[in-house]
């Protein structure tokens, strides 16, 4: 791995980092509605984005990058996401594909994250298709969700590589770290939620990758043997999804709780803060979104410990980042709902947050990562019965 360069020669302390993500969180709350009508972040967003280090904070610190904890992480992407769910998502999925140079040869983990601006979006379904070729691969496909992808540098794509040796256990898969300025990106997201994170379908057609920028996730364990990289790396995808629900559900209380102090539903003379039933409902939502949360940080804190040793993390404590991670989600999505039911006739229309969170929220809930599947799975596991865990 590289010397450290003259970026790592000062990691932020914990208050900077916070300052940092308060800023960008308030910039991308006051560019919430343009973020969503463009369906991509503003440039000015993006650039204080970059500024954090966030969306490479899964870099090795030899790269310049902060190799931070997940805990710092992702909650600094949920802070971003009670800002604007699009912002929160697209920094957590960033910062989840930078844990991939870990896996990387030096050389490519270099070309890739060696410029601290860098942000590499990620499909790892393997979508591609990749032919040997001397010196690397050739590499054609098609991926939908690129989040992220207009304003990366980077896609790590997954592709079926044609290998004559693959067997029984199914086929060889890769991933490849493609510039997007080769790719071909197709407009595709029109969407009913998160319309900011621009994820677009991305196309390579016959592009030669270099070895040095293919890599296995699946069978085969990171070159770095640092925590964060002995961390789950997918139980990290799936808490990355919950990041950006959990910080999405705040800003939904927080944006009921301003209109209610103002609010005078029809026939009433009370304000909507007022109504016993406004009240009840914002309670409940308040102590299932913080039972959420404490669920989601004591698997991490629980899964980053077990980090610390050589050992592999136990396949309980990484269905734990599972479980957390869906219950999150979802719960967070039953937040939004009752915020944006309680805000009547005015979160219907385009102009109100509200209805933004609703539909992000539940937006989020359609990824495959943290869908109801997820509980079919952790039954099988807790009742002791054969189950594929390679991806868990």
């Amino acid at each position: 791995m590289p010397t450290p360069t003259a970026q790592s020669a000062h990691a932020p302390t914990d208050a900077e980092l916070g300052a940092l993500t308060d800023h960008a969180a308030a910039l991308a709350r006051g560019s919430a509605a343009a973020t969503e009508r463009e369906r991509a972040l503003p440039q000015a967003l993006v650039e204080e984005l970059r500024a954090t280090g966030l969306m490479r904070a899964g870099a090795p610190a030899a790269l310049g990058a902060l190799e931070a904890p997940p805990a710092t992480t992702l909650g600094a992407a949920e802070r971003i996401a009670r800002g604007d769910a699009s912002a929160g998502w697209c920094v957590s999925i960033a910062a989840t594909s930078s844990l991939l140079a870990a896996y990387l040869p030096d050389r490519g983990a270099s070309e890739i994250f060696g410029d601290p601006e860098t942000v590499a979006a990620g499909v790892w379904a393997p979508r591609g298709r990749a032919v040997a070729a001397d010196g690397g691969v050739r590499v054609s496909g098609r991926w939908s969700f690129c989040s992220g992808i207009s304003h990366s540098e980077w896609l790590f794509a997954g592709c079926i590589l044609d290998d004559p040796q693959a067997g029984a256990d199914g086929p060889t898969l890769r991933v490849v770290g493609l510039p997007t300025a080769e790719l071909e990106v197709l407009d595709t997201w029109h969407t009913s939620g998160l319309r900011g994170t621009g994820s677009h379908d991305a196309v390579a057609e016959d592009l030669f990758v270099p070895e040095h920028r293919v890599l296995s996730l699946l069978g085969a364990a990171p070159r770095i043997d640092m925590p964060l990289y002995r961390f789950p790396i997918f139980g990290f995808f799936a808490l990355s999804i919950a990041a950006a629900a959990l910080g999405n559900a705040r800003g939904a209380i927080d944006d009921l709780s301003e209109l209610a102090v103002g609010k005078t539903a029809q026939g009433s003379s009370r304000v909507l803060a007022e109504r016993s039933a406004t009240q009840a409902a914002v309670g409940e939502a308040e102590a299932a979104l913080r039972a959420a949360r404490a669920f989601y940080y004591e698997a991490i804190a629980d899964a980053w410990s077990a980090a610390q040793d050589d050992a592999p993390v136990a396949e309980s404590l990484r269905l734990g980042l599972r479980l957390a991670a869906t219950h999150a989600v979802r719960t967070s999505a039953e937040v939004a709902r009752s915020m944006y039911d309680l805000g009547g006739g005015t979160a219907i229309y385009e102009d109100s947050p509200l209805q933004r969170r609703f539909r992000d929220a539940h937006a989020a809930t359609a990824h495959f990562q943290v869908n109801p599947a997820t509980w079919e799975l952790g039954g099988r596991l807790l009742l002791g019965l054969p189950t594929k865990t390679a991806q868990l």
